[in-house]
């Protein structure tokens, strides 16, 4: 590269060359940072740039579904990552994987070329603050530990975390309000604070031993020196410790009178909202390391959840990632240092395509900002609008990474009939993809960018919601 840099990107992975590769596209000079091969992380095996660590899968490419809808986001976008992924993809059914090997030696080649990328290799321990423009970092969520170190005392002690405790998210509308009911307890606050599921003796006896049970996944190596605040422990923990442990945590029925028997539940599972829009609920303590599978075979178990979808499956595992809805503003700046921009998994996106789609924003978004021409975040009706919606929103109160799902987006408008016909999933989420479809082009052309077309709906695909990606401790 002839000239200086004018930006510094941290991290060879999908966000990072995402970011660099946007960068470099606006004409703009570009130093990525990749401390492979002098360093690796304790879950990567090669030395090239964005290594798939945990799968080979980057999870369905349904436009119906939030992760296909984001998939062909990306793609109209002119992500890098996804042009590539699809030039170098496998049968997967209706799931777009790569092999491996492949997608990771062309991006590497389409960095390495690039004639405004330099490619440096080796480790960054300390934010290079002396550095005179924007630097990004990507840095993933097994950041080393002396970078992670400087970010702590940069961004401060309270606003990192090493490891994420998830608990499962459903969709507010297969809860079945005519077994839970509305309240928060002793009656404190909003009645409708909370989703309550309440159990009898024999349930909650039936439930506690079906979690004893469960397939759980292993630690590995690099966590298991990983202390689990006692706060925030595996139910599968909390209930191998007693068979009225969970009755005495998470599950506690004090205060919460059932409205159809004036009386308190023998055991209560608690439901709190995700969003302004109560489309989606957590379940209050319920992080796991169970499998997915299992997940679904034991929660469902609950009161009020036998057919209740699932928009996130709970997890434990090693993650370092912001608490960005208090640090970062829409353009992922540091607000006490706009200087450092955050993307990927650091700033609080689960899985590979998210990790892409938020270094894709950053890049485009400071491309424009250097040009006098900053962008507008896309609106929460579409799919990267509504990812960076919740890795911004300052409203949460408790932030967690998330992967996409359709319980992030902006809901439908109401029926504007009374009585009207409320549409079926499938309706819904056809309905919610049109509307994407439309409201990103119109946010691209405001905006000044350019973007592909959207191909025309498939009349016969099936809008089934997958599973997250993993539950594998390295991918989030």
């Amino acid at each position: 590269m002839p000239d200086s840099p004018q930006v510094l990107v941290l991290g060879g992975g999908l966000a990072g060359c995402e970011c660099a590769f946007q960068l470099a596209q606006a004409g703009l000079r570009v130093r990525l940072h990749e401390m492979k091969p002098h360093k690796r992380t304790a879950a990567q095996t090669s030395d090239g740039l964005c290594e798939l660590v945990c799968s080979n899968s980057l999870r369905s490419d349904n436009p119906l579904n939030a992760i296909g809808l984001l998939h062909e986001e990306l793609r109209r976008l002119g992500s890098l990552v996804l042009h590539t992924a699809d030039d170098n993809r496998v049968p997967a059914g209706d799931a777009l994987a790569v092999d491996r090997d492949l997608f990771g030696a062309a991006m590497e080649a389409r960095i390495a070329s690039h004639p405004n990328i330099e490619l440096v290799r080796g480790e960054v321990q300390q934010l290079p603050l002396d550095f005179p423009g924007p630097i990004v970092v990507a840095t993933g969520p097994l950041t080393s530990d002396a970078l992670a170190a400087d970010i702590v005392r940069v961004a401060g002690v309270e606003r990192l975390s090493f490891y994420d405790a998830i608990s499962p998210i459903v969709s507010g509308e297969s809860i079945d309000m005519s077994v839970a009911f509305l309240a928060s307890r002793w009656g404190k606050g909003d009645t409708a604070d909370y989703v309550n599921c309440p159990m009898d003796k024999a349930q909650y006896t039936a439930f506690v031993q079906a979690i004893v049970d469960a397939d759980k996944l292993p630690l590995e190596d690099f966590e298991k020196g990983v202390h689990f605040f006692p706060g925030c422990l595996p139910i599968e923990v909390i209930a191998a410790s007693g068979p009225k442990s969970l009755r005495f945590g998470p599950m506690k029925p004090t205060g919460l009178d059932d409205p159809r028997t004036g009386r308190w539940a023998y055991a209560i599972v608690q439901l709190r909202t995700e969003n302004r829009h109560k489309t989606a609920y957590n379940l209050v303590g319920f992080q796991t390391r169970m499998r997915q599978g299992e997940q679904r075979r034991v929660l469902s178990m609950i009161p009020g959840l036998e057919h209740a979808e699932f928009l996130r499956y709970g997890s434990v595992h090693r993650n370092t990632f912001l608490d960005s809805p208090r640090l970062l503003d829409t353009a992922m700046r540091l607000k006490s240092l706009p200087q450092l921009r955050f993307a990927g998994q650091v700033s609080g996106v689960e899985g590979y395509v998210e990790s892409t789609a938020s270094g894709l924003w950053v890049g485009q978004a400071l491309a424009a900002e250097l040009r006098g021409q900053p962008l507008t975040p896309p609106p929460p009706t579409t799919a990267l609008g509504a990812l960076l919606q919740h890795v911004t929103d300052a409203t949460a109160p408790r932030f967690q990474p998330s992967n996409v799902h359709f319980g992030l987006f902006e809901p439908l408008p109401a029926a504007a009939e009374p009585g009207k016909r409320r549409p079926g999933k499938p309706e819904r989420k056809a309905a919610m993809t049109a509307r994407a479809r439309q409201e990103l082009s119109t946010w691209a052309v405001l905006q000044g960018l350019p973007v592909a077309e959207a191909p025309a709906p498939a009349p016969d695909a099936e809008a089934t919601e997958p599973a997250p990606e993993s539950a594998d401790p390295t991918c989030g």
